[in-house]
């Protein structure tokens, strides 16, 4: 199984640390936010990771190179010159690179103990396994609920989409090439019932302002 992270969003709520600086080389614990990724799919057993790059993007394949220094191959879908094309339209522009197998997608600015699993297979008839996590202060409505193993857009309770999932090449393949939200592309399946999901209890944090990162950070220096 191929592994995604998507890297390409400008941090507009990180500013002014991501005026110089690509979210995802922001760093945690001493290494840049991106690198606790790329370890973890390594050991997880992931062989080629696709990363999608755009604001500033060029400073990403400096700082990581081709993967080697973990084990990895890394491949680089650049969208530097078209602009950001939100996540499933950066998932689209990528799948080439990803393959015809099901993958992994993770955001680049979550921070996690979840383990990742290259061996996952989808359930017949499923496009997409979302892993959710209970609701942070940030999001305290949620996203989606969770109904006998399959995720819904209505219902309760709701818990947040951690930006961690296993997706059919299926699920895309059919969209245009542009921007487009993941969101919509997953509600629109959810009517289906293709879309399953499970509740990941462990440490969970979008790092997507100053404030939590340094709280991250002073979780890892704990």
């Amino acid at each position: 199984m191929k592994a995604m992270i998507l890297a390409a969003g400008r941090g507009e709520r990180m500013r002014p640390l991501t005026d110089c600086t690509p979210k995802p080389l922001l760093e945690v614990g001493g290494k840049p936010l991106i690198v606790w990724h790329i370890e973890k799919l390594a050991k997880a057993g992931f062989e080629d990771i696709v990363i999608n790059i755009a604001h500033l993007g060029f400073k990403i394949p400096q700082a990581l190179g081709d993967g080697s220094k973990w084990g990895v191959r890394l491949h680089y879908s650049d969208e530097q010159k078209g602009g950001e094309l939100e996540s499933a339209g950066g998932i689209v522009k990528a799948l080439p690179l990803l393959g015809d197998e099901p993958f992994l997608v993770v955001n680049g600015d979550v921070w996690c103990d979840y383990e990742f699993d290259s061996s996952f297979e989808l359930g017949v008839g499923i496009l997409a396994h979302l892993i959710l996590v209970s609701n942070p202060e940030h999001n305290t409505k949620g996203d989606f609920a969770l109904k006998k193993g399959l995720v819904y857009d209505e219902g309760s309770p709701k818990y947040t989409f951690s930006g961690i999932g296993y997706y059919s090449p299926s699920l895309f393949k059919w969209l245009e090439y542009g921007k487009r939200a993941l969101g919509e592309v997953l509600r629109d399946t959810m009517k289906h019932d293709s879309v399953s999901g499970e509740v990941y209890n462990g440490i969970w944090r979008d790092i997507g302002t100053p404030q939590r990162l340094e709280e991250i950070n002073r979780i890892i220096g704990q």
